[in-house]
C-alpha cells in the first residue's frame, strides 16, 4: 500500500541526529528521501554499538533512506547536488547558519532555481538572532533551555537526560513544519524557509515550567519524581522493584485510598483536592509508599488495574520493547540489513488507516545508491568515480 508521501522527493543534506530524524519521519510514510552524504559519510555513522560494523543508532534513524556520496567541495559535486534539487520537494539541512549560503547553495539562491522548494533547516539557536553563529549539540540545549535546571534528584546538580530530547523534538518540529509547508505550497504554487532549533525545541517542551513562570515570575522548583499540577502522579517504590501511578483525578483518589487500605486520608484536609494534594506531596507520598513497599510491582498493578486506575510497571529498554503491547502495535520490528543482518529496531508510531506509513528498507550502506540515484538524474554514471564506493568502483570494473 503506498505511503501518505509517496510522492514526495525529499533530499536530505543532515547529519548526526536531528535533520536525519525529521527526514526518516518523512520517509516512514512513503516519501523517497535522498540521503547525501560527504566522502567518508554522516559522522554518525562512527557511533557505537556496531553490529558487524555498522552503526546501530545510524541505522535506527536513516533507515527508508537512499544514501548517495557527493563531493560539495567540488564544482562537479555542486552541480550534481542541484542536478537533485532541481527535482525536489523538500532539502533538509542542519548546518550551521551561513555555511551552504557560502557555497552558494543556501536558501536565497536555490528558491531562484527552484520556486516550488521547501527549505527546512535545523540549527542549534535558529537562522537569526544574537547566538545564530554559535555551534549546538543537544547538551548545550538541554543546559541552556531550562531543561536540566527541572531533571534530576531535588537537591541535586543539573541533570542532562540521557535521550536526546532537544535532537529529536527539534526533527519532529521541523517535519511538522514541512507538511505546514507542503499544504501552503497547495494554495500558493511556491515552497518557502522552515526552520526550528534545537533550543526552541527543548524550551518548547517545558509547558508546566513555563506556566510557573508565568504565575510566578520566578523559576520553577525541582521536584524530582513529583508532577508540578497532579498528585499522586510519580513512581513509588514496591517490595521488589517499581511502579508508575496517577491517581489525580478525585475518583482515582478515592479508589487508591481504598484499595490500600487507608480510606482515612480521603478525609484528611492536606488532601482532599488535588491542588491540597500538589501542596502535601511529599508527606502523602512518604504514606503511600509505606503501603507500596508491603507487596511486589506485581501484586499492585493487578489491584490497580482491575479499580481501573493508572499504572504500570517501571521496565528496562529492552524490556519495553519485547512488551507484548508494544509488539503488537508494531512499535518493535526487525529490519533486514546487508551487512549487519536481522536487527530489531523502532517501529513507526504514527499510523494512518489508509496510508500507512512502513519500513521498506534499511539505513542504506555509504554511498550505496549513488550510480542509481545520479543516473537516474541524467548524470553519466561513470562521471562521478571520485565519489564512488568502491563495491562502485568495482561493478563499474567490471569486477566483483
Amino acid at each position: 500500500m503506498a505511503g501518505a508521501l509517496e510522492r514526495l522527493r525529499v533530499i536530505d543534506l543532515s547529519s548526526h541526529l536531528s535533520g536525519p530524524y525529521c527526514a526518516m519521519l518523512l520517509a516512514d510514510q512513503g516519501a523517497d528521501v535522498i540521503k547525501v552524504e560527504k566522502p567518508g559519510g554522516d559522522e554518525a555513522r562512527g557511533m557505537p554499538p556496531f553490529v558487524h560494523g555498522e552503526s546501530a543508532p545510524f541505522m535506527i534513524w536513516n533507515r527508508n533512506k537512499r544514501s548517495v556520496v557527493i563531493d560539495l567541495k567540488t564544482e562537479a559535486g555542486k552541480a550534481q547536488l542541484l542536478a537533485l534539487i532541481d527535482k525536489a520537494d523538500v532539502l533538509i539541512e542542519n548546518f550551521r547558519p551561513g555555511t551552504l549560503d557560502r557555497l552558494g547553495l543556501g536558501w536565497a539562491s536555490l528558491r531562484e532555481r527552484n520556486p516550488r522548494l521547501i527549505y527546512a533547516a535545523i540549527s542549534g539557536f535558529g537562522q537569526t538572532g544574537p547566538y545564530r553563529a554559535r555551534g549546538g549539540f543537544d547538551l548545550i540545549t538541554q543546559g541552556m533551555s531550562g531543561l536540566m535546571s527541572v531533571c534530576g534528584p531535588k537537591d541535586g546538580p543539573p541533570h542532562r537526560m540521557p535521550i536526546a530530547i532537544s535532537d529529536v523534538a527539534a526533527g519532529m518540529h521541523l517535519a511538522v513544519g514541512v507538511l505546514a509547508a507542503l499544504e501552503a505550497r497547495h494554495h500558493t504554487g511556491c515552497g518557502q524557509l522552515v526552520e526550528t532549533s534545537l533550543l526552541e525545541a527543548a524550551l518548547s517542551l517545558g509547558v508546566y515550567e513555563a506556566a510557573h513562570v508565568a504565575a510566578t515570575g520566578g523559576p520553577p522548583p525541582r521536584l524530582g519524581q513529583a508532577h508540578r499540577g497532579s498528585s499522586p502522579y510519580q513512581v513509588f517504590p514496591t517490595a521488589d522493584g517499581w511502579i508508575t501511578v496517577g491517581a489525580a483525578q478525585s475518583n482515582f483518589w478515592k479508589r487508591l485510598c481504598d484499595l490500600l487500605a487507608v480510606p482515612e486520608l480521603k478525609a484528611d484536609a492536606r488532601f482532599v483536592a488535588n491542588a491540597d494534594r500538589v501542596r502535601n506531596n511529599d508527606a502523602l507520598v512518604t504514606l503511600l509508599e509505606r503501603r507500596f513497599k508491603e507487596k511486589p510491582s506485581a501484586h499492585w498493578l493487578n489491584l490497580l488495574d482491575g479499580a481501573g486506575i493508572p499504572a504500570g510497571p517501571v521496565l528496562e529498554f529492552d524490556q519495553a520493547m519485547a512488551d507484548p503491547h508494544v509488539v503488537a502495535r508494531g512499535m518493535a520490528v526487525v529490519s533486514e540489513h546487508p551487512a549487519a543482518g536481522s536487527l530489531k529496531t523502532l517501529g513507526i508510531p504514527v499510523k494512518l488507516s489508509d496510508t500507512p506509513g512502513s519500513l521498506r528498507r534499511p539505513a542504506p550502506t555509504l554511498g550505496e545508491h549513488t550510480r542509481e540515484v545520479l543516473g537516474s538524474h541524467n548524470h553519466d554514471p561513470a562521471k562521478p568515480a571520485a565519489v564512488m564506493t568502491p563495491t562502485e568502483k568495482a561493478a563499474a570494473a567490471g569486477g566483483k
